[in-house]
Parts: C-alpha cells; structure tokens; sequence
C-alpha cells in the first residue's frame, strides 16, 4: 500500500477523497485542515505521497508545496484546486509540484495521477503547463533554464532545435550515452518529464525576443 496524507480545508472534499481512495493501492494515513497542519502530519506520520488542496488557512497548498522543498523534502506533491491563479501556478511550478488535479472531475483522474506520481512521472494538464511556461516567459528577466549548467543549457539549445541524441552527440563532440545521462540530469533540474517540454522551453527561449536582443 502507498501511503497518503490529504490536506483540505472542507470536511465534504475530504470525505469525498477517502471514498475515492478506499479499496485501492492508497492507505489514507492521515488528514489535515490547514497548512501547517498538514506539514506537521508529514513530520509525524510520513506519508509517501501528500494531496494538498490550493487554498487552505494558515498555508496554502503551493506554501506547504514550498515548505517541503525548502526542507529537502521531494517526495510527491499533488495539488488539488477548483482554479489556480497565475501566481499559485507558477509558484507551484516552480516549487516541482508532481501532480495538479482540477476538483471538476477528480474523481475520475485521481488514481490515475496518483499512480504516474508514485511511478515518478508527473502528472500536470497541458494548458496548465503551458499557461507556466508563458508566465515564465513573460517575465523580463524570466529564464527557466537557470537552474542548469552550462552544458547542459548547449544541450537544451540542441533539443530545441529539434536534434535528436545522435546529433547533439556528434555536434557537442560526446557519446550519446552521455547526452541521455545529461537530460536526464536537465529533467530533474527543471521539474519536467520529457523531451517535448523541453523542447518548448529552449525553442521558445531562443524565438523570444529578449533572446534576439542578447
């Protein structure tokens, strides 16, 4: 069984979400009301996956998202929200949020997220990521390959490009086994799953204008 912990401010959610969960892979070990509730569950009960709803008394689900990753503490996050504000959605972006479910039809995506999340992938719908991104974007000052090294941000360029592993190798002067260690390091740094979003990334980097001003 994997273990749970559900933070929401709402008595019906939560009972709604322990319906959902009983009779599956998921244990629900404990449940909070707000976030620091929920933080000092996790400290004592430490569940493998925490659900935590958006809005909630004392800490956010994004501010315990980010309490967590302050800490060290990545294990899997799930966001649950009826909406999320652009601020909250980059924020949580940022902060490497696993998994965001909408409550309009949770019920039926919830094992699903909640079993790619415990396969290590994330789970976010797909105009949520690109709304993120397009914040990300629009800053001035905005680069969301910031956290990678500089061989690593060659290879997101080559990536954006379109080249495959075989190219960037042949063009980086590496193996290819040595690019795929690379990506799989950029994945991790950039809190994505896939070549396809990096690809947007870097490809909209260098098509943005601040990029034809450097």
């Amino acid at each position: 069984m994997v273990t749970v912990l559900l933070a929401d401010d709402h008595p019906f959610m939560r009972a709604g979400v322990e319906a959902v969960l009983r009779g599956t892979d998921y244990e629900l070990v404990a449940t909070a009301s707000d976030g620091e509730e929920a933080l000092a569950a996790v400290a004592r009960q430490d569940p493998q996956i925490c659900i935590f709803d958006v809005r909630m008394p004392q800490l956010s689900g994004v501010e315990a998202l980010q309490a967590l990753r302050e800490k060290g503490d990545m294990r899997p996050v799930v966001l649950l929200t009826a909406a999320l504000e652009d601020h909250a959605l980059l924020a949580a972006v940022r902060a490497g949020v696993n998994g965001i479910v909408l409550k309009d039809g949770a019920e039926d995506v919830l094992i699903a997220t909640l079993d790619r999340v415990a396969a290590g992938d994330k789970t976010i719908p797909e105009p949520l990521l690109q709304r993120a991104l397009d914040l990300s974007l629009a800053g001035d000052k905005a680069d969301p390959l910031t956290p990678l090294a500089p061989r690593e941000r060659q290879i997101a360029a080559q990536v954006g490009r379109g080249l495959r592993n075989r190219e960037i190798a042949d063009a980086l002067a590496m193996s290819e086994g040595t690019v795929k260690v690379y990506l799989h390091t950029i994945y991790q740094k950039l809190g994505i799953k896939n070549r396809t979003e990096l690809a947007l990334i870097a490809h909209a980097i260098e098509s943005s204008p601040a990029s034809d001003k450097a």
